[in-house]
């Protein structure tokens, strides 16, 4: 009964012009805001705990047509009460970070803040090559570059350096028995903020189990932050890249420089996937 008044006022709401261009506005509102959220929180925890909310609602809805009073009052007051939204937010801390960030994050100009791009090239050029000696050398390292949203508490975990960016200063400070070496640096456009800095581990099941603690860091800060990590196995020396929880692993000199041009020059998304760059190369 409760469901059939709710459509009959929806009907008499729509029968003159000005409700039904209202009731448009509504739907299509409505599912933009949905559609974004889903959008996301694809591939997290949070996406699969919204589609046994979705799930609930249905059951809910069929219910009340069948004239199921107990079922129907259980989970309308399950739905209804402010609780479930509680524990939502409790679970899914990260994840609504993420989102709420990424809502109300505003497109930036360039992370140089003014510098000219030969001097960016030239910042570029020299990250590439300390990046690929550490590689060479297989000394690990983790360094993760801010974008739109601060990264202000990550680090506040580690040592303050606020110094200008140089492949000189990375590989000092990933140097093996040297006091920073362990842990992340937070690298906000041209300045090293600070070093030795903790990341969040993924506890992401799928992630592949030879993927050791710097992949594991680099997954969970891009899940929760919009940030992108370079990092490099101390194991094998591969160079790998992740941003928005997803990893790309064993970066050629070529992908490491599209990455790093698109950080610090172009100021995009800069995650290339290797079939887009093929055909960028092919392209050209």
């Amino acid at each position: 009964m409760e469901l059939k008044n709710n459509f009959e006022t929806i009907f008499d709401a729509i029968k003159t012009p000005s409700g039904l261009v209202s009731f448009i506005f509504d739907v299509l509102i409505i599912s933009v805001f949905l559609y974004k959220i889903l959008e996301w929180t694809k591939e997290t925890r949070a996406f699969q705990v919204m589609k046994g909310i979705g799930l609930l609602f249905l059951f809910s809805i069929l219910a009340n047509v069948l004239n199921l009073r107990t079922i129907y009052w259980i989970l309308n007051s399950t739905l209804a009460g402010g609780s479930i939204f509680i524990i939502l937010f409790i679970l899914f801390t990260p994840e609504i970070r993420r989102m709420l960030g990424r809502i109300g994050s505003n497109r930036l100009s360039k992370l140089l803040g003014g510098a000219d791009e030969t001097e960016s090239r030239r910042i570029v050029m020299d990250l590439k090559r300390s990046i690929l000696h550490l590689s060479k050398r297989r000394v690990g390292a983790l360094l993760v570059f801010e974008r739109r949203s601060g990264l202000g508490d990550i680090a506040a975990t580690g040592i303050p350096l606020n110094a200008e960016i140089s492949g000189a200063l990375i590989e000092n400070i990933f140097e093996p028995n040297t006091p920073l070496h362990d842990g992340a640096v937070v690298i906000r456009g041209t300045t090293v903020v600070a070093a030795s800095c903790l990341l969040p581990l993924s506890d992401d099941t799928k992630v592949a189990r030879e993927l050791g603690t710097r992949h594991r860091a680099a997954l969970g800060v891009s899940s929760v932050a919009d940030c992108v990590v370079i990092i490099v196995s101390e194991e094998t020396g591969a160079i790998s890249v992740a941003r928005e929880g997803k990893l790309i692993r064993f970066l050629d000199e070529k992908a490491l420089n599209d990455h790093l041009e698109g950080l610090l020059i172009r100021d995009d998304t800069a995650f290339v996937l290797p079939w887009k760059r093929q055909k960028k190369g092919a392209e050209a």
